[in-house]
């Protein structure tokens, strides 16, 4: 019986230790996190990330205009991004929803409406957001480097429509700009380059 419990307890510390060994330190997720950001803002930049126990964090605050959200370590493989301040009120609301339960389209119907009515302010000009990804096979956890990652933009400009930019409504071309969600808070440009 002793010998089982034993067991017991030696699997579940392990268990734990595999589980929080998860959670890579607050200076690589840091790392990692700014990869997304153009190189002069990295330095600067406010970092959203994880403590040891999961929990969604501050990691760094920042000292110029650009924050950004490091890997979630329950996910297979590496998703970064970094976006200007001036959208903070928009993904606060967003995060803060998502953790109340929220699916995707109350999400997005209760930001539209309080866009329109303004009790959650939205960018006044276009704001960009930077997103990297990559497969965790090109990510090495001891330095916080990813390996041919792949980037793509996405610049915010709240209620425009393909016809007040210009904007196609799906790219004819990889790597052509395009206009999602238009009309809306939460219209955006989309930039995907091609894939080499």
């Amino acid at each position: 019986m002793k010998k089982i419990f034993f067991t017991l307890v030696v699997t579940g510390l392990s268990h734990m230790a595999i589980c929080q060994g998860t959670v890579p330190a607050p200076d690589i997720q840091i790392k990692t996190a700014t990869l997304a950001a153009p190189e002069d803002k990295r330095e600067g930049a406010k970092v959203y990330g994880y403590a040891a126990d999961g929990t969604f964090t501050v990691l760094r605050n920042g000292s110029n205009d650009m924050v950004c959200i490091a890997d979630d370590p329950k996910k297979e493989d590496i998703s970064v991004s970094c976006y200007h301040i001036s959208l903070e009120p928009f993904m606060e609301r967003g995060r803060i929803l998502a953790r109340e339960g929220k699916n995707p389209k109350q999400v997005f119907d209760i930001r539209e409406k309080e866009a329109k009515d303004g009790t959650m302010k939205m960018p006044e000009k276009p704001a960009t957001l930077f997103a990297l990804s990559g497969p965790k096979d090109n990510y090495d956890p001891q330095t916080g480097l990813l390996k041919n990652g792949y980037l793509r933009y996405v610049v915010y400009i709240p209620f425009a429509t393909s016809e007040s930019t210009g904007l196609p409504l799906k790219p004819d071309v990889p790597g052509m700009p395009w206009i999602m969600d238009p009309g809306t808070h939460r219209a955006h440009i989309m930039i995907n380059p091609a894939k080499q």
